[in-house]
């Protein structure tokens, strides 16, 4: 078992995914403050769908309501803001009558795309492995 401890300075598996694990444990602790901070803008059940929709082109409100089946408008509302804030989402407002609100992602909403197919992937195969199914 006292094998298995690594150290604060020991090599760690240079087969790592991430770059900042190659050499020591403290790298790798660096490597996942990233990680946390992108699960945290992108975490909970409903901002992942909500990109998903917005990736097929600029919608109002409801339309973004329909597309992703079981959201209240009081979490949609919330969700969108929290995008906003993030500035993976753009609100823009038309004078018009009515006045129109839209949504559409920014460009770098837009940079989650290759993040995204990857989940989608690994998701499937996952599904696939676990329940045997696609």
């Amino acid at each position: 078992m006292e094998d298995r401890v690594i150290a604060e300075n020991t090599e760690v598996s240079k087969n790592h995914a991430l770059g900042g694990c190659s050499k020591t444990l403290g790298e790798c602790t660096k490597s996942i403050l990233p990680v946390r901070d992108a699960l945290e803008v992108l975490s909970g059940k409903w901002k992942l769908p909500i990109i998903i929709s917005l990736m097929f082109g600029n919608k109002r409100f409801s339309q973004i309501a329909k597309e992703v089946p079981g959201i209240t408008d009081k979490m949609l509302s919330k969700e969108l803001r929290d995008l906003e804030a993030n500035e993976l989402v753009k609100r823009s407002v038309y004078n018009t009558i009515p006045v129109v609100v839209e949504y559409s992602l920014t460009e770098y909403g837009f940079s989650l795309q290759n993040v995204i197919a990857v989940l989608r992937d690994w998701g499937a195969a996952h599904r696939k492995r676990i329940m045997g199914a696609e």
